[in-house]
């Protein structure tokens, strides 16, 4: 019997909502929210936030009102607890990342130790 993994980051409603109107406009509904931290960036670590249609046996996947989220195994320790919004505003427009186990982050946000 299979068991999928679960992990805790959260999605907010305006994320899902994003991602379900982008998962629309590209006609596809075999892709998820794949979100996992590399080696990278000023302060050590970067998040990588995109499209995938491949589940590996080991991923992670939690799911929102249909949008699925996954997270793979080497990931999950460093993005517990963290939500994913997304922005939209004259300043800012993306996907940002709340991560509570983040001890710091470079200026422009885009890296964190």
């Amino acid at each position: 019997m299979e068991q999928t993994l679960s992990h805790k980051v959260s999605l907010t409603n305006t994320a899902k909502d994003k991602v379900r109107t982008l998962l629309t406009a590209e006609g596809r509904d075999d892709l998820r929210l794949r979100v996992s931290v590399q080696p990278g960036g000023c302060s050590g670590l970067i998040y990588q936030l995109f499209f995938d249609e491949v589940l590996e046996e080991s991923d992670a996947v939690a799911d929102f009102d249909g949008v699925q989220v996954v997270v793979d195994k080497m990931s999950v320790p460093y993005l517990e607890g963290a939500s994913i919004d997304f922005e939209d505003t004259i300043q800012k427009q993306g996907f940002t990342i709340d991560n509570p186990n983040a001890a710091g982050s470079c200026a422009c946000g885009d890296s964190f130790n």
